[in-house]
């Protein structure tokens, strides 16, 4: 789980920084970026529920 913190961490940073740009600059490519930053970001928050469950079951 000490691993997969500072990825979730990177991951929505990553997100709200391309979130910005599209936003506030109309940047498509950064729209593309957020979307699959989105897309890893569901990923990781699964596996980190699924750590976080097993490690509740202890």
């Amino acid at each position: 789980m000490k691993n997969l913190v500072p990825k979730i961490n990177a991951e929505i940073e990553s997100l709200q920084k391309n979130i910005q740009l599209q936003v506030e600059k109309g940047n498509k490519a950064a729209g593309t970026r957020a979307r699959k930053s989105a897309l890893e970001l569901s990923k990781l928050l699964k596996e980190f529920r699924k750590v976080s469950v097993e490690e509740a079951k202890k």
